[in-house]
């Protein structure tokens, strides 16, 4: 149907694949499927791109109603407009069906990527024709190659009137060698593609009109799925979802054998013991955006499976008379922690449905079965739990979705994950690439020496812009963000990548400025909060609720004041209540959950409700808690 794609010289890739080929008696390559995934940095329009490649596939009507980034389905996802989980879809395409996986593009949900190129054979890897390589262009491209998969490069966004095509396309070369790729790895299809529009070339010359080229070149590229097909079944679930009707479902790749509904089969971890046994109710597939139940599924398949109850990620759904697990997911670890609580405040169960350490910790468990890069573990105490992520907007994001889902609890700020390795005392470190305005440097340079940080790179200003990178320890980008935007006036634009573990930097400076803090429960006033506003910003507006032992604002100094909010002025005979409107507020900072998370310290936590978001002492009662010193 198509001539096919030949690289000018034996790639790695295709040399991994023979070796592959060869280390796997009977296996043969099916040529009706191609296993894809679109891999890029955040907000590089990756999901946009999945949308053009949707509708030009003919899966909708002409009259049905489509939302944008109909993959991007979580209430979440739409607000932030960012991808959290990794979807699968699926495209028939000259008799070839396409399944397409669309992956998270910030490096917090870097698990959902490394889980979804366990599946597919070949990557393409989205790259802003204006940004060029970021930090997780880096991070997802080392794991496609790691891994073998035939990598499509897509420099995209095209359109943009500040795009630098030729240099990013070079930058994305210099990417492949920093990646200690040899040059028989170079040989990669390129395409132009403008993702909105729905375009792709593979000549600047001459423009795109459809998405055709890229489709073509993920046939040609893309190696079908390596099987056995007369095997006994393989099946590696990589994630896991649940259906109202059907109960728990299995997410993988169909690895050798068939899979057929109504017999049995069995569940077993990576050293080959079998877990259980069940028979399989129900099985899907895709087409497009739809999840349509099969009687059968073959090998190179990606499907969802029914009828187990205890399956975890990683687990092999195989033959019962011959069971054969496959390796176990290779994850990284997680590198920040955080405290998990029931909440304990004087408001505790007012507002939330869920509010006992039992169902907190049910479903912090039930999170860590979903996703491997999330730890839960015990503490001294049953009703605290310590959850281990990747990146603060995992946990932030984590948290959201329990307050929606009716939960009460308290969470302490984030800290780093230590190791000892040797005697030596190692923290995570990050690659941050910041783009900043040239006049902000010499801020910027300040601000980034405070937090250990040491500056590996820096670009010439072009169109008045500086990009710089820095090596700095995850920690030090704890609650930075809010002060790089306050000191950028809001035009700095910053990004994060794990980068290894590296030795103890040493102590850094934490927030300078204190708290004001409730000393009574009650309403504010409007006459206490005009009186105090001078020492420093509220968080709170004039009637709000608080008890004592609440944050209701920053102090201006170094140590904490309590205060009370709830004053009112004494009315005489000469002072007259209507004298009051005459009070002029500031308009509140009321924080949001990341920005509490990130302002908080140590002796601080953050409750949420359902309803709520407030900050906190520890202790509560002001007798009780020891005076912090001004810094």
């Amino acid at each position: 149907m198509f001539a096919p794609w030949r690289p000018r010289r034996p790639s790695v890739t295709l040399r991994a694949v023979q070796n592959e080929e060869e280390a796997v008696v009977g296996a043969a390559r099916r040529e009706n499927v191609r296993n894809v995934a679109i891999i890029a940095h955040v907000d590089h329009g990756k999901t946009t791109l999945v949308d053009s490649l949707l509708h030009q596939s003919g899966i909708f009507r002409a009259n049905q109603q489509i939302a944008e980034r109909v993959l991007d389905s979580g209430d979440i996802e739409r607000e932030r407009g960012l991808t959290i989980l990794a979807k699968a879809t699926s495209i028939l395409w000259h008799d070839v069906r396409v399944n397409i996986v669309d992956t998270p593009g910030h490096s917090d949900f870097g698990g959902e990527v490394e889980r979804t190129l366990a599946i597919v054979d070949g990557v393409i890897l989205l790259v802003d024709a204006s940004e060029g390589p970021m930090p997780q262009t880096r991070f997802v491209l080392r794991k496609a190659l790691e891994a073998g998969l035939a990598p499509i490069v897509c420099v995209n966004k095209i359109d943009r009137h500040d795009s630098r095509i030729k240099e990013v396309l070079d930058e994305v070369y210099d990417l492949f060698i920093d990646l200690d790729a040899d040059e028989s790895q170079l040989d990669f299809p390129v395409l132009y593609t403008n993702g909105r529009a729905g375009t792709a070339t593979t000549d600047l010359d001459k423009p795109g009109t459809t998405l055709e080229p890229l489709l073509d070149t993920i046939l040609h590229a893309v190696p079908g799925p390596l099987v056995e097909e007369n095997a006994p079944v393989q099946l590696q679930v990589n994630n896991l979802d649940y259906d109202d009707y059907v109960g728990r479902l299995a997410l993988g790749r169909i690895r050798a054998g068939t899979l057929e509904v109504g017999s049995r089969y069995a569940v077993c971890g990576p050293d080959s013991v079998i877990k259980e046994s069940f028979k399989l109710t129900h099985l899907f597939g895709w087409e497009g955006l739809k999840r349509v139940p099969r009687k059968i599924a073959l090998a190179g398949d990606i499907v969802a499976v029914a009828g187990l109850e205890t399956i975890s990620i990683g687990d092999t759904v195989t033959d019962l008379t011959v069971p054969r697990a496959l390796p176990a997911l290779r994850i990284d670890e997680p590198t920040i922690a955080m405290i998990f609580g029931v909440n304990t405040s004087p408001w505790a169960g007012k507002e939330g449905r869920w509010v006992t350490s039992r169902k907190l910790r049910e479903r912090l468990l039930h999170e860590a079965n979903r996703n491997v890069s999330l730890r839960v573990e015990d503490t001294d105490g049953p009703e605290r739990l310590r959850v281990i992520g990747r990146g603060e907007l995992q946990l932030a994001v984590l948290i959201e979705t329990m307050r929606r889902e009716g939960y009460e609890l308290e969470v302490s700020k984030p800290e780093v994950v230590i190791r000892e390795e040797n005697g030596v005392r190692l923290e995570p470190m990050e690659t941050a690439i910041i783009d900043v305005p040239e006049e902000y440097v010499g801020v910027l340079s300040q601000l980034m020496a405070m937090r250990k940080a040491a500056m590996t790179q820096m670009s010439p200003p072009a169109s008045g812009r500086v990009r710089l990178e820095f090596s700095v320890p995850s920690r030090g980008l704890i609650g930075f963000r809010s002060q790089f935007l306050t000191d950028t006036r809001g035009t700095g634009i910053m990004n994060a990548v794990f980068a290894g573990w590296g030795a103890w930097m040493g102590d850094i400076e934490r927030r300078t400025n204190g708290a004001m803090i409730s000393d009574r429960e009650g309403p504010a006033t409007p006459y206490a909060i005009f009186h105090l506003q001078e020492r420093g910003s509220m968080f709170i507006s004039a009637g709000t609720p608080v008890y004592e032992g609440r944050v209701i604002g920053e102090y201006a100094r170094g140590g904490d004041l309590d205060v009370n909010i709830c004053r009112e002025k004494k009315l005489t005979n000469v002072r007259a209540s209507g004298h009051d409107e005459a009070v002029r507020l500031t308009p509140p900072r009321v924080p949001g959950l990341e920005d509490a998370l990130d302002w908080i310290n140590d002796d601080e936590l953050v409750e949420v409700t359902p309803i709520s978001i407030r900050v906190r002492k520890r202790v509560l009662r002001a007798n009780m808690r020891p005076k912090r010193r001004s810094a």
